[in-house]
């Protein structure tokens, strides 16, 4: 409670979920990029394929010292929270968008729906669970990868400053507050990605407003 009032505390967690934020952001864009690519071309999901494995194998302490050596600590989190997430995030798009029912395909072609309608009424549906659930896991990894990158690299007014001068100075009392503001962040974090996703993919919606109004409006 008396970290609560001072403005260090909350400059310190500003900057940590700004980093930490800012990767998985990053992730999530290359995620979606390169999932729907190695969806529409195989070849480049097989080319990437061994990199993808690559992030997902390698250790994060070995990422952490090797991006401490080549960048420096301020932005490390922010590396090290793309890699952790991106794998997650690329693997279940692809996934995802693979689930579609092949029938559905091609009803569609001799139908000739294309672009958008294509988009949403076949692969936003099919998509729609794998992809949150890839945010769920991947926030959840993005905060324990970017705290623990701050613990090694200790940059200025970050958490994993915080937990590393409490573990210095046997401060348990602060470790086990920190590590609550860590478990609070993640939390809300998630719970606020997975609305604003089921609010943009509208989970559970077969077709937009627009689609029902149109819909009453024939009954009339």
């Amino acid at each position: 409670s008396r970290l609560v009032p001072t403005a260090a505390f909350w400059k310190t967690i500003g900057i940590s979920l700004g980093k930490i934020g800012g990767g998985f952001c990053l992730a999530l864009a290359f995620g979606i990029l390169i999932g729907g690519l190695s969806y529409r071309f195989s070849f480049l999901g097989e080319l990437l394929s061994p990199v993808i494995s690559l992030m997902k194998t390698v250790p994060v302490a070995s990422f952490v010292i090797l991006a401490l050596i080549w960048m420096g600590s301020s932005r490390l989190s922010v590396l090290i929270v793309f890699v952790v997430a991106l794998p997650v995030i690329a693997l279940n798009t692809q996934t995802g968008l693979k689930s579609v029912d092949p029938q559905l395909l091609e009803m569609a072609d001799i139908f000739r729906i294309r672009g958008m309608k294509r988009f949403w009424y076949l692969y936003r549906p099919a998509a729609a669970p794998f992809f949150l659930n890839a945010c769920r896991l991947a926030v959840g990894m993005s905060w324990k990868a970017g705290v623990a990158a701050e613990v090694i690299g200790v940059p200025a007014f970050s958490i994993g400053e915080q937990l590393y001068n409490a573990k210095i100075y046997l401060e348990t009392a602060d470790l086990f507050a920190w590590t609550a503001v860590v478990l609070a962040l993640s939390y809300f974090c998630e719970k606020l990605l997975l609305a604003l996703g089921r609010i943009l993919l509208r989970e559970g919606g077969s077709v937009p407003d627009g689609g029902k109004r149109r819909k009453s409006g024939k009954g009339l």
